[in-house]
């Protein structure tokens, strides 16, 4: 498990254990975390799961998740993710994002 820290679009933040092997998405919507869409259901096909990584070792995404980052609805910026690519894990223990106001 790793602790993540959510920053919903009103300002909330809401610290999470999350399960290793799933995905920042998942633990998102498994605990009610406003503004998280996943229309895909993490599929990285819809880019409704944009998240603005604030602190912690995110990596680097992927060529798919890039693509996907162009189409986003609220401001691409350099430490935009998709959730759903983001597999929880030790390494991602301490993560904050921060969700837009919107992913539509």
């Amino acid at each position: 498990m790793a602790k993540i820290t959510y920053i919903e679009p009103d300002g909330q933040r809401r610290e999470l254990d999350v399960p290793d092997g799933c995905s920042v998405m998942e633990g998102a919507i498994d605990n009610g975390i406003e503004g998280i869409v996943a229309q895909c259901g993490g599929g990285c096909s819809c880019g409704t799961c944009h998240v603005y990584v604030l602190s912690g070792a995110a990596g680097e995404p992927g060529e798919e998740e890039l693509e996907m980052l162009e189409l986003v609805a609220a401001e691409r910026k350099p430490n935009s993710r998709l959730s759903c690519q983001l597999e929880v894990g030790p390494a991602l223990e301490g993560l904050v994002v921060q969700i837009p106001d919107r992913q539509y």
